[in-house]
């Protein structure tokens, strides 16, 4: 009897003939997409009365991508699927730049986010997930700070401080101590959040293996679009 799992419910070969095993080939390129390797660094990200600051740190790969004047995209997760969703936003962001002749008419986070949630969903759905964690950061269609996730599951959240990776565990408690709700937002400074932020980058280079001194951070307000900076240096550290 044969025990192999190729032949496990299959017809008898004296019977029926040979069964054709060519999808058996294993000349192919590899395939790790079910079973990644996922050793992507933290996403943080807080907002403020004005605006969003959202950054991560640039030991692998940088991940933080600009889309347009009010929106930033920070990617946790595997980067080969990051790279896959950067030039899905690529190929929206050229579509949206020919057929969009108004500024008012443009995605803004609001919808960028919840295109992208449907991206993940519809992947989860035909069980080949993207193994990413993303943070949608911006301003939504009336001009206020916008700040939501969502997951290789589709699943969406929002709230005044997110996190991916090892930052969910070591850099919001630090995040929810300066913005607890919606409504420190109001009162939360843009000097503040730059400093929160900046603290949790030198919290995860102390205590997360996968971390670096070097970050990208962008800030995004109203007044003066999306400032991102790709090389910072963690500064005034303190073993």
């Amino acid at each position: 009897m044969n025990h192999l799992p190729q032949a496990w419910g299959r017809p008898r070969h004296d019977v029926y003939g040979a069964y054709d095993s060519s999808y058996l080939q294993t000349t192919g390129p590899k395939q790790h997409t079910q079973s990644p390797v996922v050793t992507g660094t933290s996403v943080i990200a807080v907002k403020f009365k004005d605006g969003v600051v959202i950054a991560a740190d640039n030991l692998d790969v940088k991940r933080l991508r600009r889309f347009n004047d009010q929106v930033v995209v920070g990617f946790g997760g595997d980067v080969s699927d990051m790279q896959y969703l950067d030039r899905l936003l690529n190929s929206l962001d050229i579509r949206e730049n020919y057929t969009s002749a108004e500024p008012e008419t443009t995605l803004n986070a609001k919808n960028l986010h919840t295109y992208m949630s449907k991206v993940m969903y519809k992947r989860r759905s035909d069980f080949n997930p993207l193994w990413n964690h993303i943070l949608v950061a911006g301003l939504n269609g009336e001009g206020k700070p916008f700040l939501a996730s969502a997951d290789l599951l589709g699943t969406t959240f929002s709230a005044p401080t997110l996190a991916t990776g090892f930052g969910a565990h070591l850099a919001q408690p630090i995040m929810r101590r300066a913005v607890p709700d919606e409504k420190a937002v109001e009162t939360f400074s843009r000097e503040q959040a730059l400093e929160t932020v900046k603290e949790c980058m030198k919290v995860l280079f102390y205590r997360d293996a996968r971390s670096m001194d070097r970050y990208s951070i962008a800030m995004i307000t109203k007044e003066e679009g999306v400032e991102l900076k790709e090389d910072e240096k963690l500064e005034n550290q303190s073993w």
